[in-house]
């Protein structure tokens, strides 16, 4: 979960290391850190492993964490790769400028448009009511003036989007090198959510290329990145993949297909697999003019996280039946591919319910760890009753969407806190880390 720490350049900060090694003093079995870009280019404050000037920071990050864990914890990196999405723009701004005025356009508007200099038609468009506008707009044009311009990877009229099979095996793969030298034991490659590899395994894809339609193609790239990942960094590191065990969205890819694509992985030789569930662009709320569509908004962000306003099973284990699924799918094709449970998951009873049951292998827990990252270490001393337990608000989530520094509510407000206030904060006031825990 990205917590807005790195540099704009996408640099690991002391904020950063401080996150982390908080997180480590817990003593989990696995960390997995923030999504981590493939490629080197600007993308806001988000770390990075496009290019070896990043292996500095990323080397500083693991040793923090090991040391910080006494070793006990190993630490993976999640690897993304996304395509571009625009703001939402003004209307004047989108028909005044962005709006291409080419012949479909001209045609739809009809008569002396048909003809007329661009900056007449522009004038015109802007003096039309909403409903005449998106009469003459098609469905693209449409979803860009309310949401903002939003790349596919079905855009295979764009050179950059057609070339991404030959492209991204080796951006993944020289990623994964270089943070491998940076001391991480594992790599997870982001397969989910509302980004580009999910997109090639959604059933939306459509691509007419051999990496689209039938879900047999639709699994040719993740296959192909993973094959050139392992190549890159050998068999002595972990290597999974984070992906859907259901999409929620219409046309959108569900259970079955989950279970298609856990048997391929394993079959390919992965590590492990880690289930999530929703949280796309298809059904994200439109953003107010000036800011992106947030993929977590709509009915698949909230499956993916969601809070206890949601009609039971409420967030507690909302997502197990669809990876319990996916877990005998892959058991049944004669692969012992340990699965990742999460959703949810905030109770030493929930976790060993998951693992007796045989739903998953592992339990992943986000929001419940950013409550109390020692929560691990409570649990194993049997000091349950001193967990700090997550409310489910998703106040941290909102953060993420307002781009802001990514803390608890708790840290800051519930009882007993110890009296702190010399640590790290952020402008605003909030602690910066969860509040201090000794055994």
């Amino acid at each position: 979960m990205v917590p807005w720490r790195a540099t704009d350049e996408g640099f690991v900060t002391d904020a950063v290391v401080g996150w982390y090694e908080r997180f480590a003093r817990g003593q989990p079995g696995v960390i997995v850190i923030e999504a981590t870009g493939i490629r080197d280019v600007p993308s806001g404050p988000l770390l990075r492993a496009g290019h070896d000037r990043f292996i500095e920071g990323l080397s500083r990050l693991t040793a923090a964490v090991k040391k910080a864990s006494n070793g006990q914890t190993k630490l993976l990196v999640q690897l993304i790769d996304f395509l571009s999405i625009k703001r939402r723009p003004t209307r004047e701004a989108f028909l005044g400028r962005f709006l291409s005025v080419g012949a479909r356009l001209r045609e739809a508007l009809g008569g002396r448009w048909r003809e007329a200099p661009e900056p007449e038609v522009r004038a015109h468009l802007l003096s039309l009511s909403d409903e005449a506008v998106f009469a003459v707009l098609d469905e693209r044009e449409q979803e860009a003036l309310r949401f903002g311009l939003r790349e596919r990877v079905t855009d295979t009229h764009l050179p950059h989007v057609a070339s991404l099979p030959q492209v991204l095996p080796a951006l993944f793969a020289d990623a994964a090198k270089r943070c491998v030298a940076a001391g991480f034991d594992g790599v997870e490659l982001h397969f989910a959510h509302a980004y580009t590899m999910a997109s090639f395994l959604s059933a939306r894809n459509t691509r007419a290329d051999g990496y689209g339609g039938p879900r047999e193609h639709r699994v040719r790239l993740p296959l192909e990145v993973y094959r050139a990942v392992r190549n890159a960094i050998g068999s002595g590191v972990a290597l999974g993949c984070r992906y859907l065990a259901d999409e929620i969205i219409e046309q959108g890819s569900g259970v079955d297909d989950a279970r298609f694509f856990g048997v391929e992985f394993a079959r390919a030789g992965m590590d492990f697999l880690s289930l999530s569930r929703g949280g796309k662009f298809e059904d994200a709320k439109q953003p107010k003019p000036g800011q992106a569509a947030y993929p977590y908004t709509g009915p698949s962000g909230q499956e993916c996280m969601p809070t206890t306003n949601l009609a039971p099973p409420g967030p507690f284990g909302r997502n197990l039946t669809a990876i319990a699924a996916v877990t005998k799918a892959v058991r049944e094709a004669g692969f012992s591919t340990p699965t990742v449970a999460c959703g949810g998951i905030a109770s030493f009873w929930q976790a060993e319910q998951v693992l007796e049951a045989k739903d998953a292998d592992l339990v992943a827990s986000a929001r419940q760890s950013i409550a109390d990252p020692d929560w691990f270490l409570k649990m194993k001393l049997g000091r349950g009753d001193e967990v700090r337990r997550c409310l489910f608000t998703n106040y941290c989530e909102g953060l993420d969407q307002a781009h802001q520094v990514v803390t608890c509510q708790l840290w800051d407000r519930a009882k007993g806190l110890p009296d702190d206030e010399s640590a790290p904060r952020t402008r605003d006031g909030r602690r910066l880390t969860a509040p201090p825990w000794s055994p």
